[in-house]
């Protein structure tokens, strides 16, 4: 048999052998791809912007138990993926909403245990969001801001917002902010609930006075608007006038997790308190910089 019918021969056996193979390769890489998908989808944050859609997540990767749930509303797709992940890792459900309107009548209807929003959206910004949410609720809430937005805070604040936090910011920071709230508002509940349970007293320190269970404020009479962070670090210099508070004690006191929170992040809160007790009295000195060791109330109030 000439050479050029056997190589013809061999060369088209080949070409059968191949042509069989390929449905089966293409079957087994189909069966691979679908086992990856379904390995990889329960590790990450199923967003579907809008509709308030929780995690599909039983259980999450640490694998503590969740205990509240959390709505998220923002437009920013980016925010609203990277903070549900970290919130579910740390054992939170999530909800998620692309803005105030969308995320109105849910928060009403079914509300979460806590609720953060940015305050610049389409539609229905966070302000105008707060304002119909506290007509019907008094559900917690914290607002992401950025840092030229100090008139809005204000406001936020004014209206019922229960913390802010500037943007950018850190995931460890926004879930110790929440951590702070619940436990408020734990609190807060427990003591109403149970009438021989212990209510922590009010704080009076010459002018300055702190009622902890109703989270009131006041200076020389006139109401001082704090946040849950803000009030605890005051409330820790209060309790003790005249003594020093380094930055760690007040980060322990205002945090109480075990999360890593810059020196500066006590600075910011302390500059803050005093500016918001200038606005009701521009002479104000009640809070002390002890430069290399900390801050202290004033004796005398």
């Amino acid at each position: 048999m000439p050479c050029e019918s056997v190589w013809a021969r061999m060369n088209m056996g080949c070409r059968r052998v191949v042509d069989s193979e390929i449905p089966v390769a293409l079957a087994r890489m189909g069966r691979e791809v679908k086992r990856l998908k379904s390995e990889s989808v329960p590790n990450r944050a199923r967003l579907s912007l809008g509709d308030g859609s929780a995690s599909p997540s039983a259980v999450p990767p640490n694998g503590k138990s969740m205990t509240a749930t959390i709505a998220l509303v923002d437009d920013d797709r980016n925010i609203l993926q990277s903070l549900s992940i970290a919130l579910q890792a740390e054992g939170f459900v999530t909800r998620v909403y692309s803005d105030g309107e969308a995320a109105l009548k849910p928060l009403i209807d079914n509300p979460p245990d806590l609720a953060v929003f940015d305050i610049k959206m389409p539609r229905m910004d966070g302000l105008e969001l707060l304002r119909r949410l506290r007509e019907k609720s008094q559900l917690p809430v914290i607002f992401l801001t950025s840092k030229d937005d100090e008139i809005d805070e204000a406001l936020g604040l004014a209206m019922g917002a229960d913390d802010y936090i500037a943007k950018p910011f850190s995931q460890r920071l926004v879930i110790a902010r929440i951590r702070a709230i619940l436990r408020r508002v734990a609190l807060n509940q427990n003591a109403a609930a149970e009438d021989d349970e212990p209510v922590a007293e009010p704080i009076t320190r010459g002018r300055l006075s702190m009622d902890p269970a109703r989270h009131k404020v006041a200076w020389d009479g006139k109401d001082v608007t704090l946040t849950v962070t803000e009030f605890l670090i005051l409330e820790t210099l209060a309790s003790r006038p005249g003594i020093v508070r380094s930055r760690n004690q007040l980060m322990d006191a205002a945090y109480q997790d075990d999360v890593y929170i810059d020196d500066r992040t006590i600075d910011s809160h302390i500059k803050r308190l005093r500016r918001k007790f200038r606005e009701v009295d521009p002479e104000f000195d009640g809070i002390a910089t002890l430069y290399g060791a900390g801050y202290r109330f004033a004796d005398d109030g």
